[in-house]
């Protein structure tokens, strides 16, 4: 081979490596060099992911950290289908009901809202424009949503958009449950957990403990309800019977999960209009009766 023909191949391979880089970019924030963040918010568009979970007991044979072990799985595996930014463990959630049990955290209510608006303001500031927040807990099921709406309280140039994955339904072809209720550290959650960090489930243990409803709130009306009222059904915060879980649910939940987050990725993505009907609401609010009738 001529020495001329050497080098024109040579500078080929080397002009080819940034974009050969780029297209391997990691989807995790902390994973990042200072350069491939650069590169990583313009490859997702400036769409981050917020995985979002809490300490808190998942019955006796589950980690603590179990909401989002799995809420970061999920995302994890969806950025990688449609690319974004995974933001670090978040675990600064709403979980007053239970304090009760060992290696709960749970932060004052205006922290949870502070500290949740600073870091959204922060990724905003790096670029991060459409910010998914994913929640793995259900007792952000309120506050997440209150979260939301509060960024209409004053101008941002970010849109926060909330999921809770909970809420999309399974396809239909789905393996069947084995046990009669599920909930919380149940068969389901623990099925998936077999698949996000089998090594930190203790499923021999699952049966230790009772996840029965106890009803002792029964006598009140559906319409009304109390901060009490998990701890009254739930005292072992344990909601159902894992004892069933199974890799193949796992894994069928798993990957329709993913699936699922990487659609709304791409809705996201695509998604013009918010941006433009929060400044429109900004501008009207500051004049309100300005605004036509």
């Amino acid at each position: 081979m001529r020495k001329g023909s050497l080098l024109s191949i040579v500078f080929s391979l080397l002009f080819a490596l940034p974009a050969f880089g780029q297209s391997n970019l990691p989807v995790k924030w902390e994973e990042l060099t200072v350069v491939d963040f650069v590169k990583a918010i313009e490859k997702a568009q400036g769409t981050c992911v917020l995985p979002f979970g809490i300490l808190e007991k998942h019955g006796p044979h589950l980690p603590l950290g179990s909401d989002l072990m799995h809420a970061r799985y999920v995302s994890i595996g969806a950025a990688k289908q449609e690319y974004a930014v995974v933001f670090p463990e978040y675990y600064f959630g709403q979980i007053f009901e239970a304090r009760h049990q060992p290696g709960t955290i749970a932060y004052s209510l205006p922290l949870q809202l502070q500290l949740l608006q600073e870091t959204t303001d922060e990724m905003s500031r790096n670029g991060c424009k459409k910010i998914l927040i994913v929640n793995g807990h259900g007792g952000n099921g309120s506050l997440l949503p209150l979260f939301a709406q509060s960024q209409l309280a004053s101008p941002r140039d970010y849109v926060v958009y909330v999921h809770r994955e909970g809420d999309v339904p399974m396809p239909a072809n789905r393996p069947a449950l084995k046990s009669s209720f599920d909930s919380h550290g149940g068969e389901r959650e623990t099925s998936r957990m077999l698949v996000a960090r089998p090594d930190a489930v203790r499923l021999e243990t699952a049966g230790s403990q009772s996840g029965a409803d106890q009803r002792r709130l029964s006598a009140l009306p559906p319409s009304v309800t109390t901060g009490i009222w998990w701890y009254a059904r739930f005292p072992n915060h344990y909601a159902g019977d894992a004892t069933p879980a199974n890799k193949e649910l796992g894994e069928f939940e798993m990957k329709a999960a993913v699936d699922g987050l990487a659609s709304i990725l791409r809705a996201i993505k695509a998604d013009d209009v918010s941006l433009k009907l929060q400044k429109e609401f900004y501008e009207r609010a500051k004049e309100p009766l300005k605004t036509q009738q």
